[in-house]
Formats: structure tokens, C-alpha cells, sequence
């Protein structure tokens, strides 16, 4: 093999290589970020004490209508 079909073949895979880490790296920064977004996310718990599940009109109602 001539040593320009060398360079061009190494060209290629060096180019590949870098490919790889950059798709990696943004893979990283992406999951750094949804982290921080999850975090966001989550609700504030009032200060009543955590009332919870409440099984209020509505949802007495779908239970009713859900019933085989």
C-alpha cells in the first residue's frame, strides 16, 4: 500500500475515533443536564403535613364507573 492510501485510511479512522468520543461526550453533558432538570421538577411539599392520596368526589366517581 502506497503511503498516501495510508494517511487517507488512518484519516478515516481518526476521524471515526473522534466521531465516537464526541457522541459520547454529548451523551454525558445530556444526561448531566436531565439530572438538573429532574431536580426542577419535582414538586414542593407543603407544610400540611404530607394529607397524601384523597379520595375525593371525583375520583369516588371514577372508581364507580370503572367497576365490570
Amino acid at each position: 500500500m502506497s503511503e498516501k492510501k495510508k494517511e487517507a485510511a488512518m484519516g478515516r479512522r481518526d476521524f471515526f475515533k473522534k466521531a465516537g468520543l464526541g457522541a459520547g461526550a454529548v451523551g454525558a453533558a445530556a444526561v448531566g443536564l436531565a439530572a438538573d432538570e429532574t431536580k426542577a421538577a419535582e414538586p414542593a411539599k407543603s407544610g400540611a403535613g404530607g394529607r397524601g392520596y384523597q379520595e375525593t368526589a371525583h375520583v369516588k366517581k371514577y372508581y364507580e364507573l370503572a367497576r365490570f
